[in-house]
C-alpha cells in the first residue's frame, strides 16, 4: 500500500472542539466524497486524545508537543495514487480538499509525506 500521511496542526483562531467538529463531520464526508476522483482506497482520521498517559511518553523520549491528529490515506499502489492526480477530475478532487483544509488547519504547521507500508504483526 502507498500512503499520505498528514500530521495536522489546527489553526489557531479554532478552538479544540471547532476543529474536531469540523474535521470529522465537514471535512471527513468531503474526502469521502472525493474517493473516486483521486483514486483513494482508505481515509483515516486520528483525533488527538491529550492524557497522562501521552505527556509521560512524549517526556520520555524528549519530544515536543503533539500534533492534533493525524490524516491518513491509501492507495492500492504508487501508480493507483499517480493515476488519481493525472486527470482533471483528480486535479480538481486536491485543490477541493486543499482549500477546504485550509479552513480549519495551519497548513504551514504540519508535516506531510508519503510511505510505503511495511507491515510487521
Amino acid at each position: 500500500m502507498f500512503k499520505l500521511v498528514y500530521c495536522v496542526r489546527k489553526r489557531a483562531d479554532k478552538s479544540d472542539e471547532e476543529f474536531h467538529r469540523y474535521w470529522l463531520e465537514e471535512h471527513g464526508p468531503l474526502a469521502r466524497s472525493l474517493q473516486k476522483a483521486i483514486h483513494a482506497a482508505r481515509y483515516v482520521q486520528s483525533h488527538t486524545v491529550d492524557t497522562e498517559i501521552s505527556s509521560a511518553l512524549r517526556e520520555s523520549r524528549g519530544a515536543g508537543p503533539p500534533y492534533d491528529g493525524i490524516t491518513e490515506m491509501w492507495w492500492t499502489s504508487r501508480e493507483e495514487f499517480e493515476a488519481g492526480l493525472t486527470t482533471d477530475e483528480g486535479r480538481a478532487a486536491a485543490i477541493t480538499l486543499l482549500e477546504d483544509e485550509k479552513r480549519f488547519v495551519a497548513t504551514e504547521q504540519c508535516s506531510l509525506f508519503m510511505t510505503e507500508e511495511h507491515e510487521i504483526f
